[in-house]
């Protein structure tokens, strides 16, 4: 994983190269002020490593932390603001290379607005991005020191359930139409943190269609709904309806904080640590 530039290089993008990390010297003095943050997962990162005042303007559903919905909107996941961004004289723009409108980020780059692009697709490029985001904003100290301890917690993770008896597990990603997790997709990445076995982990997709009669027939240990914004899903499955099911007669459903375990920050190993106990408690017993 690579934070990917395009547009217009300044002085220490060029000597950044965007994959290395600048001087700490060399960054504060020359590091962004006016930021606009396109994901919630750049802006809890940006606060994070103690760059959060130097955002500008993010875009819908960055919650967190509290202090990040006091920061102007410029757009959502479904159309940015192209005209109001440019308005705001960004020096950098942080976009997300799968999360954004790719239209809308050509428009931003026509104009010659600098978009450097996350593009974390494992749980280890947190940690990578962490320290790329502190060489980019002058915070380089913090973001090292926070990429160390979440790679040391990963590894300690990775230690504890890598020889764990397998739990069977079905994890409901929503449920109109009925989805889960496969292939490489972040809660599936988080599910073998902990040892789970998910049976349909080698569909093609990351995010599968799933039928209902395909779930009752694997039969999971547990299944998993996550909480959003702190409330069970009222669409989701009523599991209750099939008594049969081994989730069902051990009372093994699984909530986690989907606000925590989606976002690719560093709150989503705290929320794959509580998941990993969770799951723990059922092989134990």
């Amino acid at each position: 994983m690579k934070l990917i530039s395009k547009g217009l290089l300044p002085p220490l993008l060029i000597t950044l190269g965007v994959s290395g990390i600048a001087s700490a010297a060399d960054t504060e003095s020359a590091a962004p002020q006016r930021i606009v943050a396109l994901a919630p997962h750049i802006v809890e990162l940006l606060f994070s490593i103690g760059a959060g005042k130097q955002i500008i303007a993010t875009t819908d559903y960055a919650d967190f932390p509290p202090e990040a919905e006091d920061i102007p909107r410029a757009g959502s996941y479904a159309g940015l603001q192209v005209e109001k961004i440019i308005a705001l004289k960004p020096d950098l723009i942080l976009a997300w290379k799968s999360g954004n409108p790719e239209a809308d980020l050509q428009r931003l780059e026509k104009y010659g607005q600098l978009v450097v692009y996350s593009d974390i697709v494992t749980l280890e490029d947190v940690a990578i991005e962490l320290r790329q985001l502190g060489g980019l904003t002058g915070h380089s100290e913090k973001a090292e020191a926070l990429a160390d301890a979440y790679e040391s917690d990963l590894a300690h993770l990775r230690e504890t359930y890598s020889n764990a008896a397998p739990v069977t597990v079905f994890y409901e990603l929503w449920s109109h139409p009925l989805t889960t997790v496969a292939a490489n997709a972040w809660p599936q990445q988080q599910l073998v943190l902990c040892g789970a076995d998910n049976p349909f982990k080698d569909q093609p997709q990351d995010y599968p269609h799933i039928s209902l009669e395909r779930v009752i027939t694997q039969n999971p240990d547990v299944i998993i709904q996550p909480d959003h914004n702190g409330k069970t899903d009222i669409n989701g499955i009523e599991w209750q309806r099939w008594p049969q099911l081994t989730a069902i007669k051990e009372n093994q459903i699984i909530h986690p904080d989907a606000d925590k375990a989606h976002r690719m920050t560093l709150r989503a190993l705290d929320a794959t640590r509580e998941l990993c106990a969770e799951i723990d408690k059922v092989r134990q017993k």
